[in-house]
């Protein structure tokens, strides 16, 4: 699970240039000495896996309870057909619906705090930036959440949120470095490449909630055996 958090990151960090890196771009890092700029990207990190972890324990705890149900191979199947429905659905559609008008709020105040943040460059701000950018509404974001809920444990759903965080770190690292070569064109193929990675990811979680008996992939549910089954006549 946590090697599969680590691949999810790194392979859809491409994804979060496209959508985080604008912030990524503008970081008020100290460029004249090396040593004070690395310690303030590391900042920026620990901040973000700071906010993931925090989500992650949230989502593990309902992952926990649903396990306790027995819903989780359902969850997997609904959650993969949600993603790849949402990226074949056309975008314009959604604008008909306010289904995350209560998150605006929210959302604008996470911004607002990121705004100030940006202005300042004391110890903290890096860590604060890093923690806020955490919260953002992110479609990668939400498939890490998939996963973190899959755990079925707090613990399991918080490290697996942190190892996707730092599946993100090389990438993003790179846009701060060297933003310029990936904005215009670039992004735009970071964009179209984005539908496709959702529709892979969505295909994997039905195809585990399926149980087809495929190693890694698909595992076979384990089955219960009652007393009464092992009895032999």
């Amino acid at each position: 699970m946590l090697i599969s958090a680590l691949v999810l990151g790194l392979l859809g960090s491409f994804h979060c240039v496209g959508m985080c890196g604008p912030i990524a771009f503008v970081l008020p890092v100290d460029r004249s000495k090396t040593y004070k700029k690395v310690f303030q990207i590391g900042m920026y990190h620990f901040g973000r896996l700071l906010s993931y972890s925090i989500i992650g324990l949230i989502f593990g705890l309902i992952g926990k309870g649903l396990n306790l149900f027995g819903f989780q191979q359902q969850l997997s199947i609904f959650i993969g057909v949600v993603m790849i429905v949402v990226v074949l659905i056309p975008y314009n559609k959604f604008n008909n619906y306010n289904l995350s008008k209560p998150l605006f709020k929210l959302v604008s105040k996470v911004k607002s705090g990121l705004g100030v943040a940006l202005k300042k460059k004391t110890l903290d701000t890096f860590l604060t930036i890093g923690f806020l950018n955490g919260f953002l509404p992110c479609g990668l974001v939400y498939m890490a959440v998939f996963g973190a809920i899959a755990g079925g444990d707090a613990l399991e759903g918080s490290l697996y949120m942190i190892f996707f965080g730092l599946g993100t770190i090389p990438l993003m690292t790179t846009a701060i470095y060297f933003g310029h070569f990936l904005k215009g064109a670039m992004r735009q193929k970071i964009q179209k490449a984005i539908p496709v990675f959702v529709i892979l990811i969505g295909t994997l979680f039905i195809l585990r909630g399926l149980g087809l008996g495929i190693p890694y992939i698909s595992p076979a549910p384990i089955v219960e055996i009652t007393g009464s089954s092992m009895n032999c006549h």
